[in-house]
């Protein structure tokens, strides 16, 4: 029986009864499955590289919870990590050690980093870098592109406007269009756009916020010519440039994304970084960092006010230090890397010997797949790519055990709990997919 007559069960009733107190039945909207239809899955538990939905269904999961779990579910030393600090107290509103330990951790493995602030959620994090780098330049105007996402913050829910470097327009109901008036949204590797926004507005703009790796249009990866010039534009005009790496944050590298660029690029550094997922190690926790000049600005030694009940929660902050000790040892990028590409290789395999149009993508442990014959390099491409066909796949593999993103527009992660069994399972699941789209 197919996963699908299943979910007429426990999973539906689930959802029915959550869409009376939930709006969608959802607390995060991706999960209502609405981009592929069906009935999402409740799930009731997890370990390893599987989750188990309220029915007893298993799933080998790719999304880890959407990339925090580089370890896979429940590993051991941060199971007992988390419990050590439940025993010892879930908040205190006051400084622990534990919060200078992770901040040190984080700092000794991104050199762009001199100073920490913790935070609860991505969305958190970004909205206050970007605040920060007002402050610390005293300017307004922001620049985002089209198709990265940085947190639902008033300001970053803006799509571009109508032409070249022109201002942005509300993605959301409830968003003034004054208060995206200074957020301007270009084109994801597009260098003559960000030339011409500095060359008309450069002593205007504040920051440039940038996803390194674009993991909300599906993995996109900010091309080395691209981040080289926006570096030298924002050197050149006074401007910050901060690297959103929510998502690429010690899961595509241990020096995360900006590692990746500095070999490319001598000499490279973001100004301001942002961090979650893997650091909170899937508790509620998310980071901002910079030098220790611009982190300065941040009260309470600046001007710039940032704050927060939950902010460095000694449980979240002992799962997070958990995972970052054991994704620290020897070999450990090497094994995730070697995983993932073999996962993304075999996938593109079973698609070639289908005769399907596929390109695929990865780094470390994120990887991205599209039904056409070539890598998007910007959202509209991402858009041009057969999305029917990948609802279809979606639902192939979820039948088949195998938990995908229930969205075109959502990168994929790989565990170091998956085995090769999981991967050989996985690929073969892929193989009799094709063979039906």
């Amino acid at each position: 029986m197919s996963t699908e007559n299943l979910s007429q069960g426990r999973n539906a009733s689930l959802f029915e009864r959550a869409q009376q107190s939930i709006p969608g039945g959802v607390n995060s909207p991706v999960r209502a499955f609405r981009a592929v239809g069906g009935t999402p899955r409740f799930i009731a538990r997890a370990q390893g590289s599987y989750m188990w939905d309220a029915e007893g269904q298993r799933y080998i999961d790719y999304i880890g919870s959407w990339g925090p779990m580089i370890l896979g579910h429940g590993h051991p030393a941060v199971l007992d990590a988390v419990l050590k600090a439940a025993h010892e107290g879930f908040s205190f509103g006051a400084p622990t050690e534990r919060e200078v330990e992770l901040a040190e951790e984080i700092i000794r493995h991104v050199p762009s980093i001199e100073q920490v602030r913790l935070v609860s959620s991505g969305t958190e994090a970004g909205m206050s870098a970007i605040r920060l780098a007002r402050g610390a330049t005293g300017r307004s105007k922001i620049i985002k592109f089209e198709g990265c996402y940085h947190g639902h913050a008033d300001a970053l829910l803006v799509k571009a406007g109508s032409g070249l470097a022109t201002f942005g327009h509300p993605t959301s109901a409830g968003v003034p269009q004054e208060v995206v008036q200074h957020t301007l949204v270009l084109a994801y590797n597009d260098i003559a756009q960000i030339e011409e926004a500095f060359r008309t507005q450069g002593d205007e703009i504040a920051c440039v916020m940038i996803e390194p790796i674009a993991g909300n249009m599906n993995f996109v990866r900010a091309s080395v010519p691209f981040v080289k010039r926006i570096r030298e534009l924002c050197d050149q005009h006074g401007a910050l440039f901060v690297f959103d790496e929510v998502m690429t944050g010690f899961r595509v590298a241990l020096g995360s994304a900006q590692s990746l660029y500095a070999k490319a690029i001598p000499g490279f550094r973001p100004d301001i970084s942002v961090f979650g997922k893997v650091i909170g190690g899937g508790m509620p926790l998310a980071a901002f960092g910079a030098s220790r000049k611009v982190m300065q600005q941040l009260a309470p030694l600046g001007p710039v006010y940032q704050a927060g009940t939950l902010s460095g929660n000694p449980v979240a902050t002992a799962c997070g230090l958990a995972t970052l000790k054991e994704i620290a040892k020897p070999g450990f990028y090497e094994a995730l890397a070697d995983k993932t590409r073999r996962l993304v290789q075999g996938l593109a395999g079973a698609a070639e010997a289908a005769g399907v149009p596929f390109a695929v993508d990865s780094e470390g442990g994120m990887f991205g797949f599209f039904f056409g014959r070539e890598l998007p390099q910007n959202y509209p491409e991402v858009l041009a790519t057969d999305q029917p066909r990948f609802n279809r796949f979606f639902h192939q593999m979820l039948d088949r055990g195998v938990y995908f993103a229930p969205a075109l527009y959502e990168a994929g992660f790989v565990s170091a709990a998956h085995s090769e069994s999981d991967l050989d399972d996985t690929i073969a699941a892929a193989r009799s997919a094709f063979a039906q789209a």
